[in-house]
């Protein structure tokens, strides 16, 4: 790649090739640029299949693409310490002098750094657990005397493409994406997400409101978050939050690890309304929320909803197909826990004999449910309505439940037990795009039942797949999916009963289901990129309009609710 403005993080367009350029240094100051230099958070992009991390990854993609923006990643890791890239700033940047073996080896080490390190012994972990949390200490100590600030690390990712691809985009993008997101440049942030939220909760013992470390990044135009972000920036950038529920504030009994979560949240989205941060919000529901807490944050917050991912569409494909998939896609045990769901067989044959009986019965009828298993996700619900429509209506019908465990999951999988070891509810995890478009397109309709959501990617992936949508009437489900999906009260097993019987087995059913998926289709083109970046284009640019003129008042944001003490979230 070939340097384009000095030594900043976004000082390089993502364009063809530049390693080996040089870089002048710069003031911490604005420069005027043809293009806006966007840093985006790509932490979240190391995790699984779930909504915040497939936002991420969309987002990153679909703000490539756009003209009037230069893109770059930042990574950084929740708990572990990132190995160091290259110092392109300062008065003898690092690029100037060392080989290229040399920068080749310290990207490596990125890489080696981003991997789990297996421990071998207790002692191994526990004096890793006892670095984090000395490094978090100085860090606190180092933010509330303004002694020091977190600096990013260069990170050219030409040789290390593959790293790119499987670590953060994989998951949710296709191959076709493969050089617009691995060519983009990526900047280290060294220290850990955590500990930047400790470092801040930790100043509360000296302090009204919390003191956040400040992430340098200068030349930098806008930094974009997934989550409040634990950090102050440069000046001359803006902060934008990509807000997407305060669940952690109004629902912290769903979640796990409580108290630091909760504190954890709630503490840095006060700090970063009060430094004047611009929200894009999910959706109106999730705005009003924020608003609730905030209402000063009004002015600086917007909706833009998520994008659906280009892979799911409408296509005429074999019914056949989904019994393949549910037996290659079969949620595998979870390493940490030790938690397997799968039936126990004694042979080989025994196993072949259960799947075959269970899944071959033509035609495989079936509800289906992506979400996280934890509470907040309703699945206890949906599992109580399809006991009572398979003893009164439908014996045959079958549950697919696809999802990772979350927060709390024990009591959702002892109720799932029984019926996994009869062969008629089956868990998946993992499932790639093109296998849940299948598994989308044949159920007899995808059931999103939770009590608290942002936006749920789920029914709008089936409503672009063809499938028919059922979900809870929560606010976010009824602005997001609007007239393509029939709803029911989340707290009432009888009415999602009833809501299922209507739009599957009466009289009129196939002229309801009709009617549900003519609307969706024109619902969830909504979510397609070609809709919601323009949007992004235009905020981007209002952003970069008004942030000479938009001075954050030097007090700090006052929400309605009572906040949480740094000790009291240390000691969950």
């Amino acid at each position: 790649m070939a340097a384009c403005c000095g030594n900043s993080p976004m000082s390089t367009r993502p364009t063809p090739n530049m390693a080996g350029c040089k870089r002048v240094g710069m003031k911490d100051t604005v420069r005027q640029s043809p293009r806006t230099r966007v840093l985006l958070e790509l932490r979240p992009a190391f995790d699984g299949f779930a909504g915040i991390p497939q936002e991420t990854r969309l987002l990153f993609r679909g703000l490539r693409m756009l003209e009037s923006c230069e893109v770059a990643g930042m990574l950084q890791m929740s708990n572990r310490i990132l190995a160091k890239g290259i110092n392109e700033q300062g008065l003898l940047p690092e690029s100037l002098w060392m080989s290229e073996a040399q920068k080749i080896n310290r990207y490596s080490r990125i890489v080696t750094s981003a991997a789990e390190r297996p421990y071998v012994t207790f002692i191994q972990a526990l004096l890793d657990v006892c670095v984090r949390r000395v490094n978090s200490a100085a860090l606190s100590v180092q933010t509330l005397l303004s002694l020091k600030s977190v600096g990013l690390w260069s990170f050219h990712t030409a040789h290390f493409e593959d790293f790119i691809w499987q670590s953060l985009f994989a998951k949710s993008l296709p191959a076709s994406d493969f050089e617009l997101v691995t060519r983009a440049r990526q900047f280290v942030c060294r220290t850990p997400w955590q500990s930047m939220h400790m470092a801040g909760l930790r100043t509360l013992t000296f302090r009204r409101t919390a003191k956040y470390p400040k992430l340098r990044t200068p030349g930098t135009d806008i930094f974009i978050t997934q989550t409040p972000y634990p950090a102050r920036v440069s000046r001359g950038t803006s902060m934008v939050v990509r807000y997407h529920d305060a669940v952690p504030v109004f629902m912290p009994h769903t979640i796990g690890d409580v108290s630091l979560h909760q504190a954890s949240h709630y503490h840095a989205l006060a700090a970063n309304v009060a430094a004047g941060a611009r929200f894009a919000c999910v959706s109106a529901a999730t705005r009003d929320d924020l608003l609730r807490l905030f209402p000063r944050a009004e002015s600086q917050a917007v909706v833009i909803h998520n994008m659906v991912s280009h892979h799911y569409f409408s296509e005429n494909s074999s019914p056949q197909l989904v019994p393949g998939i549910i037996r290659t896609r079969l949620h595998e045990p979870d390493p940490d826990t030790g938690v397997d769901v799968r039936p126990k067989f004694l042979t080989l044959r025994e196993q072949e004999s259960f799947y075959s009986r269970n899944l071959q019965k033509k035609p495989l009828r079936y509800l289906l449910c992506v979400a996280t298993i934890e509470p907040r996700k309703n699945h206890a619900r949906l599992l109580a309505a399809w006991e009572v429509i398979k003893a009164e209506t439908d014996p045959d019908l079958k549950l697919v439940v696809v999802g990772s465990l979350g927060w709390n999951y024990l009591k959702t999988v002892q109720g799932f037990r029984p019926w996994i070891d009869r062969g008629e509810l089956f868990m998946l995890s993992a499932v790639p795009a093109p296998d849940l478009r299948v598994l989308y397109r044949h159920a007899v309709a995808t059931v999103c039942p939770s009590i608290g959501e942002g936006f749920d990617f789920s029914g709008v992936e089936s409503m672009r797949s063809g499938g028919v949508v059922i979900a809870s009437g929560i606010a976010a489900h009824r602005e997001v999916y609007a007239d393509g999906a029939a709803y029911f009260d989340p707290y009432s097993t009888v009415d999602l009963v009833a809501v299922l019987k209507k739009v599957l087995y009466a009289d009129n059913a196939a002229r309801v289901q009709q009617a549900l998926r003519h609307r969706a289709d024109e619902v969830s083109a909504r979510y397609l990129p070609a809709q919601v970046l323009p949007q992004w284009d235009v905020f981007l640019a209002d952003v970069v309009a008004k942030r000479k003129t938009a001075i954050p008042r030097p007090v700090a944001a006052t929400a309605r609710l009572p906040t949480q003490t740094a000790d009291a979230a240390e000691e969950s």
